[in-house]
């Protein structure tokens, strides 16, 4: 995860500096609740703690830590690198995988509010950061538990609706279907194991020989769908199309059963952007949400707006994965809840989901921590 490599930068050059420590005394263990957590402390330590909110992990992966976000690309631990500033670092693999942001919320409040005490662990500061369903996970972390966090990082979150979020992936998958029909088997709201076990050797060759021999639809398709791409870099249709896609195909079957149903609804959808937007209007696939499927998306998954402590977000403006949308939409809930002056947000005008530089990174954790001392100030 790019988000994860440009922190470890964004640590070095923002956080209180302090020598090199000597190597971090790391703990693994499981939650009451049956997540998996690691908390690596040094010593010296400075008394603050760094947790870290990963991001989305298929549903057909176990339980387990993601070391594969928590290690940059020469294989340096990130872990070692933040405990090497005098800061313990903490992180929890959640109790599921798949759709899982209101029990990582719980699973995050656990791993602050059980987990350290019972490892002697007294933070003075928690900070916690975030990226894309871990954003998500940050943001309600802070609205619902400000007692237990001194503020957060959310980057390429879904923080603005996730419902618009939900349906920016089904709408993808219906105009897909509609102008490349009977490349993909199943509807956007059924998946069929076949898809999903085969996706990478069978269907992934067959998109992308779809859209390339039929680019003009391929066009109608990103513009109907608002999906972004770099007009520069060819390559980035296929990165869209794919991406989407892919969560899709390995996130429906999940959400339907964490939710209770289908939470999809386009019943009322008229979409524009095609040469013949009524003949695609009365020809697509429409398809009817459970309503309990989406009062669990508004109980469990949209958040409120309502800050207590410093938020920072930084979203890249042609994400194709979690539009940049969810910016505005959460700095509007901000407002109308009195909380505008908690977050700051970092606008990067780029094309990728969570493709953020050092600087970029800096510069957003930089104003974090100066907000929440600042914020201590003022108390």
């Amino acid at each position: 995860m790019r988000f994860g490599r440009a922190l470890v930068s964004a640590l070095f050059a923002c956080l209180v500096l302090a020598p090199p420590s000597p190597a971090a005394n790391c703990r693994d263990g499981i939650q009451p609740n049956g997540a998996l957590y690691r908390i690596c402390v040094p010593e010296p330590w400075n008394g603050d703690v760094l947790v870290f909110a990963h991001g989305y992990v298929s549903p057909l992966e176990p339980v387990a830590i993601p070391e594969d976000q928590l290690v940059l690309p020469d294989g340096t631990s990130i872990p070692d690198l933040v405990t090497g500033l005098g800061y313990a670092f903490a992180v929890t693999s959640y109790r599921d995988t798949g759709l899982v942001i209101p029990e990582a919320v719980e699973d995050v409040r656990e791993l602050v509010d059980t987990v350290f005490p019972s490892e002697g662990l007294y933070p003075t500061r928690v900070l916690l950061a975030g990226a894309s369903e871990g954003g998500a996970v940050t943001v309600l972390a802070l609205e619902e538990h400000p007692d237990l966090f001194s503020g957060g990082l959310a980057a390429c979150g879904p923080i603005g609706s996730f419902q618009r979020q939900l349906d920016y992936v089904g709408d993808f998958r219906v105009l897909f279907d509609y102008f490349f029909p009977r490349v993909l088997p199943g509807t956007a709201v059924e998946i069929p194991e076949e898809l999903i076990a085969r996706w990478d050797d069978v269907y992934v060759p067959r998109v992308l020989a779809a859209i390339g021999a039929n680019p003009h639809a391929t066009e109608q398709l990103l513009r109907v769908a608002r999906a972004p791409v770099d007009p520069a870099v060819p390559e980035t249709v296929a990165q869209t199309v794919l991406g989407v896609l892919w969560y899709n195909v390995f996130g429906t079957n999940d959400a339907r059963e964490k939710l209770g149903g289908n939470p999809y609804d386009n019943t009322r959808r008229w979409y524009s952007g095609s040469d013949n937007d009524w003949r695609l209007n009365l020809r697509i696939q429409r398809f009817r949400a459970d309503p309990e499927a989406r009062r669990a998306v508004a109980e469990g998954y949209e958040t409120s707006g309502r800050l207590r402590v410093p938020l920072a977000t930084l979203h890249t403006t042609r994400d194709p994965i979690v539009p940049y949308w969810h910016e505005p939409l959460y700095g509007l809930k901000t407002l109308f809840s009195g909380s505008a002056l908690w977050r700051a947000h970092f606008r990067v005008d780029r094309y990728g989901h969570c493709a953020f530089t050092s600087d970029e990174v800096v510069q957003a954790l930089t104003a974090l921590v100066w907000r929440v001392r600042i914020a201590e100030w003022l108390r």
